[in-house]
């Protein structure tokens, strides 16, 4: 399995299903340098919408965002694959976790259209341990230097 696999830092926030909210959080966070990773979004229902945010500096992340008055919850922890993008590269990554009884949780992939990709995924709290273990991972939080 040629992947890069790493356990991340996320957190999220809830917001207000609305026109503009996405670009007005992402541009705050642009302006004070915050470097994404990985970002997600999905609906709650209600008209609401959580919203995922993975950064290169996790301290960056909370000092904008309390300056902005956005609350966020975590740090919760969640697995980053990047590689090579050859037909069925993550398969081998899901039997070990299906091997092992763990399911994913939710996930998000993406090629970046020269060949690599970028796949963030979940796994329930208490099973982030084992599903590390099965992929051979540590399940230390990966920090990038700056």
């Amino acid at each position: 399995m040629a992947l890069t696999i790493k356990c991340v830092e996320y957190y999220y926030t809830t917001v207000e299903d609305k026109h503009g909210k996405a670009y007005w959080l992402l541009k705050h966070l642009s302006q004070q340098g915050v470097n994404l990773i990985a970002f997600t979004v999905f609906p709650l229902g209600g008209n609401r919408s959580q919203m995922d945010f993975v950064a290169d500096n996790t301290e960056n992340l909370q000092s904008a965002a309390t300056a902005a008055a956005i609350p966020l919850t975590g740090p919760k922890r969640a697995f980053l694959v990047q590689g090579k993008d050859d037909v069925g590269a993550i398969v081998e990554l899901h039997q070990k976790l299906s091997q092992s009884g763990i399911s994913v949780h939710a996930a998000s992939g993406v090629n970046d259209g020269e060949g690599r990709f970028g796949y963030v995924f979940w796994v329930k709290p208490g099973t982030f341990d084992k599903a590390a273990a099965a992929l051979g991972v540590s399940g230390r939080v990966y920090e990038p230097v700056p």
